[in-house]
């Protein structure tokens, strides 16, 4: 018998009623309570007029209510458009306007963030983290494929947020090839789920995967603070971590602090940033073993690549692109290059989306003849194994959160008497990376630069607000006059060294 194609009818099929599911707020959750919450939703979504390929902004806390909620919105063949809460409302309302949904539903906690939501063309709806949606309203909006299961925003390289449709398809596909590829899950693992949901990493692999293959995991709305997350991991028996080397970094701290020790872990998986290989020991100290990186991208479901176990792991690398993946090294022109050779990885199969939402001219770019152009510089050894040597774009990671430099820049120039302004990624031990930023003025003007960090955080979530800025005469640039972000980031680091 074939498998299912799509999610909620695969995690249907793999949990009995009385399963234990997930561990929320110290007690276990069955199945049968999630099945139970989803129905309950689904009908309430079918009674407001929710429609066969519309879609649902979901503004939320990781909780039971968004597992319950995304299946009940699959099960009506919608889309679940998971967005950032901490984005603020103006970025919510640039959001909206990119996906069209039918509805913003916004966790309780939340609410009182948003009341400038009430701008917003489309209903806002407040829904309990534990109980099923209580009441619905949508409006008529252009429809989409019943196969989009989710719609993810990126900036990728080129500085404006494009919006990634992601199918069931992709989903399970690229959770089938990683399983397959990760020879250390055993049947019987507890995920923590902790990580944002509004990126592919947190909701698709620390929250989807666990439900497609019988895993139990342990849900909290945030990792913060640190020493919750700690505990609960100790409480609930986790023995699978998915994290990214910021809250790795945190994690290890706190527990050295506490004197924490982890028996119950047995799989550290690290994503979304590039892992610094001194913090493999630390991590092996507290939680008993090591890490196995990984890698991956919003339009490729997403992981890309992962090491297979701690035995055939390779340190440094993120391991072998997945099964199922075919993947070429081209050079900027776009030429394929030899093996061995160092170049921009393109791949192409079932786990990689197709185009851009709404986006036909950088999709064109993006996409072509079925590859898909990651943008990232690496190199792949005799065994298969991928290191990436750098980001082709200039993405700032701090904290897990993408800060990309044109978005900051495009504020800076704002301020008058700033004529030009480019921002890049300093090192920092613990948030992985900072945005600093430098600045040419307009002869006549003069402006500081506590001026700039002001008026930055007024209009930046405090996460992309530059840490320091520096006012220069000129950048370093090639013979096209363009900006050489390489070297000033190089500069500023060897700098901090």
């Amino acid at each position: 018998m074939e498998e299912p194609f799509r999610i909620e009818d695969r995690v249907s099929e793999v949990w009995r009623d009385g399963d234990p599911i997930l561990w929320w707020n110290g007690e276990w959750m069955t199945a049968g309570m999630l099945f139970d919450m989803a129905e309950d939703s689904k009908m309430v979504l079918y009674g407001g007029g929710f429609r066969r390929g519309d879609r649902l902004m979901v503004l939320m806390p990781n909780c039971p209510a968004l597992l319950a909620l995304s299946i009940a919105c699959w099960r009506l063949g919608g889309t679940v458009v998971p967005g950032n809460p901490q984005a603020g409302p103006e970025a919510v309302l640039s959001s909206i306007d990119a996906v069209d949904p039918c509805a913003v539903v916004v966790g309780a906690p939340l609410e009182g963030s948003f009341t400038s939501l009430s701008e917003s063309p489309v209903p806002v709806i407040s829904m309990s983290l534990d109980a099923p949606l209580n009441g619905f309203r949508g409006v008529d909006t252009s429809i989409s494929e019943d196969h989009i299961a989710l719609l993810f925003s990126t900036s990728g390289t080129t500085g404006r947020p494009k919006v990634v449709p992601v199918s069931h398809e992709n989903v399970l596909s690229d959770m089938d090839q990683a399983l397959k590829q990760v020879s250390e899950i055993s049947d019987d693992e507890v995920f923590l789920n902790v990580l944002p949901n509004f990126h592919t990493l947190g909701f698709i692999v620390s929250g989807i995967l666990p439900l497609l293959f019988h895993f139990r995991q342990a849900i909290l709305p945030s990792f913060m603070p640190v020493d919750r997350t700690l505990r609960a991991i100790e409480a609930s028996g986790v023995t699978a971590i998915v994290a990214v080397p910021t809250m790795l970094r945190f994690m290890v701290a706190a527990s050295l602090r506490m004197g924490m020790r982890f028996s119950s872990v047995r799989l550290v998986i690290s994503g979304g940033d590039r892992f610094s290989v001194d913090l493999d020991s630390r991590i092996e100290k507290v939680f008993g073993v090591p890490v196995l990186e990984g890698y991956g991208l919003t339009e490729c479901s997403p992981i890309l690549a992962v090491n297979p176990s701690y035995q055939t792991r390779k340190l440094g690398t993120v391991g072998p692109i997945l099964d199922g993946l075919e993947w070429q090294i081209r050079g900027l022109d776009g030429e394929v290059k030899e093996d061995g050779e160092e170049g921009v990885l393109w791949v192409k199969g079932p786990s990689v989306v197709s185009r851009y939402f709404r986006n036909p001219e950088v999709s064109a770019e993006k996409f072509v003849d079925g590859w898909f152009n990651t943008g990232d510089v690496v190199s792949i050894d005799g065994d298969g194994y991928v290191s990436i040597m750098d980001r082709a774009g200039d993405m700032i990671i701090v904290g897990g959160f993408n800060v990309h430099p044109q978005e900051v820049e495009a504020v800076l120039s704002s301020y008058p008497g700033v004529k030009e302004a480019v921002v890049v990624g300093k090192e920092n031990s613990f948030s992985g990376q900072i945005p600093c930023g430098y600045v040419i003025l307009d002869p006549s003007a003069s402006v500081t630069s506590a001026e700039l960090i002001s008026y930055c955080k007024g209009h930046l979530p405090h996460y992309k607000v530059p840490r320091k800025i520096e006012t220069v005469e000129d950048f370093p640039r090639n013979s096209l006059g363009k900006v050489l972000r390489r070297v000033l980031r190089d500069n500023l680091n060897r700098g901090s060294r």
